[in-house]
């Protein structure tokens, strides 16, 4: 990535990207496995009003996320109204760049976040896309709402005629790595080694990615269903084969 390799803050938000926090790359916190979907659940592109919701779905991943690598005075800038408000900034702002907020919501209630846009690192090719960060509160996980995001930044990444989607997650993250390599994608081969805290203290990241294929003629789409399958998207769902 091209970005500044600083310690994630709620006031990064470039108006041509949905989220500039990982670099939060890769932290989906979908745990999707045990309790199956839930009925009334969708995934829809977010709006202004739901930032408030979305900084509160952060705040809460990002603690657990960062936990094992962040000091405590570190973890506790992570407060929902800050990540709320630049999420507010950023969606009322002018949009200069693909980048798409998408929400996982049961009912009404926003319960998730994942954010897609066009990748920057230094080796990336105009056909790549990036998972910024995928999170689902731990209340709403193992529910389906991390696969159905997933599936709608898939759908959103090749609507905007890209073939790969790539993410970063911290090597010591096994529950995103394990997730996303349930749904399809691998390690690369690229790492990097990213400021995490303002002493210098660095942790080590990898790449996962996947090939998008083209979708089916008669493929479902991610409004029908979110059991779109491996060949039609390129990622499996990592709650079923």
């Amino acid at each position: 990535m091209a970005h500044d390799e600083q310690t994630p803050h709620p006031h990064d938000h470039p108006h041509d990207h949905p989220h500039d926090h990982p670099h939060d790359h890769g932290h989906a916190q979908g745990d999707d496995h045990g309790r199956g979907p839930v009925a009334d659940a969708s995934v829809r592109v977010a709006r202004a009003s739901d930032a408030p919701a979305v900084g509160l779905v952060q705040a809460v991943v990002f603690r657990e996320a960062y936990a094992a690598v962040l000091a405590p005075e570190v973890l506790g800038t992570f407060e929902p109204r800050a990540f709320a408000n630049a999420w507010r900034t950023t969606l009322e702002g002018e949009r200069s760049g693909d980048g798409v907020l998408l929400v996982a919501c049961a009912g009404e209630q926003v319960v998730g976040f994942a954010a897609v846009g066009a990748s920057d690192d230094a080796d990336t090719d105009p056909g790549r896309a990036e998972l910024i960060v995928l999170g689902v509160h731990p209340d709403a996980r193992r529910q389906g709402h991390g696969s159905r995001l997933l599936h709608a930044v898939v759908d959103t990444a090749r609507g905007r005629g890209r073939s790969e989607l790539a993410a970063w997650v911290l090597a010591t993250d096994d529950d995103t790595r394990d997730f996303l390599t349930a749904a399809g994608m691998v390690a690369d081969g690229a790492h990097r080694e990213r400021v995490v805290s303002p002493d210098g203290a660095t942790a080590g990241e990898l790449r996962l990615s996947a090939a998008l294929a083209d979708e089916a003629t008669d493929a479902p789409t991610h409004d029908a269903t979110h059991d779109a399958t491996h060949e039609a998207t390129g990622v499996r769902d990592p709650e079923g084969p």
